[in-house]
């Protein structure tokens, strides 16, 4: 039996994973795209069998019916086994955007687009990513937040207007590069 911790656990993690719809197409530059096979890769080969030796360790120490060390390398193994499939799917959905045939004439993938918000005059530039990359505190924002979505297709001297929760936010597009 599962701890009711674990139980719940396991739960929220499997909401979280399922806020990705697995079929939508993801993209990514090249370096992410190598890390996230890396990464996969690195889990297949070291932490599965990992797991599966934690869950044969707690097996031999008695019944399993009272055996939380059991539940919660099961536990474990579960949740491992959740980001294997969800990043094999996102792999398989990727599209590699190479930056040589990018065209920064419009705000695209991998762009670096400089905004000035036209109500505060405060200027900023943000690269816009696949949402696997999307870091803020790195300035970059996914293509499907509120402002990425804005700003896709866009051109310079453009107002991207952006519906947010105070209101409609307008951005003008100072610069787009790579």
């Amino acid at each position: 039996m599962c701890s009711a911790a674990s139980t719940v656990a396991l739960y929220f993690f499997c909401l979280w994973l399922n806020k990705f719809d697995m079929s939508d197409v993801m993209y990514f530059s090249k370096d992410s795209f190598e890390k996230m096979k890396n990464e996969l890769q690195q889990l297949k080969t070291v932490d599965r069998p990992a797991a599966s030796r934690a869950i044969a360790e707690a097996r031999e120490k008695g019944d399993l019916r009272e055996n939380a060390e059991y539940d919660a390398a099961k536990d474990a193994q579960g949740i491992l086994e959740a980001k294997i499939a969800m990043m094999e799917n996102q792999i398989a959905n990727a599209r590699i955007v190479d930056e040589s045939q990018i065209d920064t004439s419009k705000a695209a993938v991998l762009t670096k687009v400089k905004i000035t918000n036209l109500a505060t005059k405060k200027t900023v530039t943000y690269q816009l990513v696949g949402e696997q990359e999307a870091n803020l505190k790195e300035q970059k924002i996914s293509i499907t937040s509120p402002i990425g979505k804005g700003l896709i297709g866009k051109s310079v001297g453009e107002v991207a207007e952006i519906t947010a929760p105070n209101g409609i936010m307008k951005f003008k597009i100072e610069e787009i590069s790579l």
